[in-house]
């Protein structure tokens, strides 16, 4: 059985019900090993197509054909995706989140594990917030391709965006300060916390593109970059060979 997160250990989750039913304005705290804590106001979780920034929005624009929204969180981008009469299928390994997809008017709306998926085949998968980062590490990508060429028809594309995180690791003078024969600098540890109550760790991983170009090439994919955000992040695509 895949990852699913029971309501009592989710507490990006149940930050986002109490937001959705009660519209609490307690914060979500963020933060990685690479980052100090990061305040979120919940709100950013349910804002519409025009509240988005501009590299999911364009992403969204090139979905096409069947598609499947991966960590699809409160829905909001499946929801832009139905109203435009495309077929989507929204999964989260929340139970929460997708409960709350399901009251918002997903359509489809599923507590699955992507790499547990089998049996149906997509135009495009949609990897948006970062999604790219179940990889978890760079070692990740062997699963995740061969997960991709499992479930992509020919010709099909991922879609996702991400951000260089080397910019963590500049000094005064401009260089960056990284420690090559360590693990690469863009694997976090990941943690959120609420009401002062904190989740669990878990992997996660922000990459630049030129590797996302070397590792698709070596599993018979070919990327290409979208389009640049303001600040080190990117939107990029992805294309089954």
């Amino acid at each position: 059985m895949g990852k699913h997160i029971k309501p009592v250990d989710d507490i990006m989750g149940q930050a986002l019900m109490d937001y959705y039913k009660h519209q609490t304005a307690e914060p979500l705290m963020v933060k990685t090993s690479q980052s100090e804590a990061e305040e979120y106001d919940n709100a950013y979780f349910f804002r519409n197509f025009d509240e988005m920034p501009a590299l999911e929005q364009k992403a969204l624009e090139l979905s096409k054909g069947k598609i499947l929204d991966v960590g699809a969180g409160t829905g909001i981008h499946a929801l832009y995706l139905q109203k435009h009469s495309l077929h989507v299928k929204a999964i989260d390994i929340s139970e929460l989140s997708v409960d709350i997809m399901k009251e918002r008017g997903v359509k489809q709306a599923v507590c699955a594990d992507f790499y547990e998926l089998k049996g149906e085949k997509y135009d495009t998968l949609l990897f948006l917030m970062n999604g790219i980062g179940l990889v978890e590490t760079m070692e990740g990508f062997e699963k995740f391709f061969k997960q991709c060429d499992h479930l992509l028809n020919k010709g099909g594309q991922i879609l996702f965006d991400s951000s260089d995180i080397i910019y963590l690791f500049e000094e005064e003078d401009g260089s960056f300060l990284i420690d090559l024969s360590g693990k690469y600098y863009g694997e976090v540890d990941f943690q959120v916390s609420y009401k002062g109550m904190p989740s669990d760790p878990f992997p996660w991983l922000f990459i630049d593109f030129d590797n996302v170009q070397e590792r698709a090439a070596a599993f018979g994919f070919e990327a290409e970059l979208i389009q640049r955000g303001s600040h080190y992040d990117y939107l990029a695509r992805i294309i089954k060979k």
